[in-house]
């Protein structure tokens, strides 16, 4: 288990990190930037979080703002391949993030991979929506992660150009849409502890719940009316056989609290009813996006822990579980 004394160190890391986001934006990115190709995302600053961790300031077109990255470095010479990782429903701008809630430096310190932390996206499903929100503003997240972050990362990090995208509750259906709407960007998927479906009833309601009511949006500004043609076209579920050829993970929990889940009660959702009760919604998702790929024959890794709730320590007991798998899968 992570002592207080690394958790408070992380937590500190992710203020200067903030500090730095907010004195390159007074600067205009001037220090450290890149020269940007007209229209095109660039690099507007960097911060240096310590020797292993910089923070990446991507200036984001679509959205019109600096959106921050924190990138893991990998270890070894030469060209490595990259790694996404997106949070969960408050898009790391709340602090509670796979940088400041999991082991992930510590675990990808001996792997040859840039790690990417993406900060932002708070309730937007990481998707393209077709009108700017009073509430939630311009989220353009599927070009963002598709079209300008990845050129920016490989820029930056002379990277190999293979990419892998995983994401944890919030998340972990919209990087299956990603990698089903921009087949060439991702080669692989970890969907750790979420929900596929969006167009059925279900997957509607669960949509509805993320954006509306725990964000304050307006579903119709992201996708139009529901069950709509977009709803449709951003299901993974009946988008599945874009999937073939992908290396695929899923997992998810039955939500019976556990060890596993090794919990920070200030960071994390609390056990029992509510944690259990979302963890053992994610594995009823997560088997019926399994029954999808097994029918259209589409392999996969699918895993259902006995025990754990939906926390921090089973997300990323799930991203390790998932290495295994996607790790080889894009020659890390």
């Amino acid at each position: 288990m992570r002592s207080s004394r690394a958790t408070s160190g992380r937590r500190i890391l992710h203020v200067l990190g903030l500090v730095g986001l907010l004195v390159m934006t007074m600067l205009g990115g001037a220090l450290g930037a890149q020269a940007a190709p007209s229209g095109a995302a660039y690099v507007a600053g960097t911060v240096q979080v310590s020797d292993r961790v910089t923070r990446v300031l991507v200036y984001s077109p679509s959205m019109d703002r600096v959106v921050p990255s924190d990138v893991i470095h990998p270890v070894g010479g030469g060209p490595a391949p990259t790694f996404y990782l997106l949070t969960g429903i408050g898009g790391g701008e709340d602090g509670i993030s796979w940088f400041n809630n999991t082991e992930a430096t510590q675990f990808f310190a001996d792997k040859h991979v840039n790690v990417v932390l993406p900060v932002g996206g708070k309730y937007s499903m990481y998707t393209d929506w077709m009108a700017d929100d009073p509430v939630l503003g311009r989220n353009k997240w599927q070009t963002f992660l598709t079209r300008e972050l990845p050129p920016v990362i490989d820029r930056a990090f002379g990277t190999t150009g293979v990419n892998a995208i995983g994401g944890v509750s919030m998340a972990a259906g919209p990087v299956l849409d990603l990698a089903v709407q921009a087949p060439d960007v991702y080669r692989a998927v970890g969907s750790y502890s979420g929900c596929a479906g969006t167009s059925d009833v279900n997957g509607q309601a669960m949509v509805r719940s993320m954006v509306e009511l725990r964000g304050g949006g307006n579903v119709n500004n992201m996708w139009g009316a529901g069950g709509g043609p977009a709803w449709i076209e951003h299901d993974p579920v009946v988008q599945a056989e874009r999937l073939r050829g992908k290396a695929l993970f899923l997992s998810a929990a039955s939500g019976v609290p556990g060890a596993v889940d090794r919990l920070d009660p200030l960071l994390a959702i609390p056990q029992g009813l509510v944690g259990g009760a979302l963890e053992s919604i994610t594995a009823r998702c997560t088997a019926v996006m399994d029954a999808r790929l097994r029918s259209l024959g589409i392999p996969a890794t699918v895993v259902y822990r006995d025990v754990g709730s939906h926390t921090w320590g089973l997300f990323e007991a799930e991203m390790r579980d998932s290495w295994a798998v996607i790790g080889p899968s894009i020659g890390a």
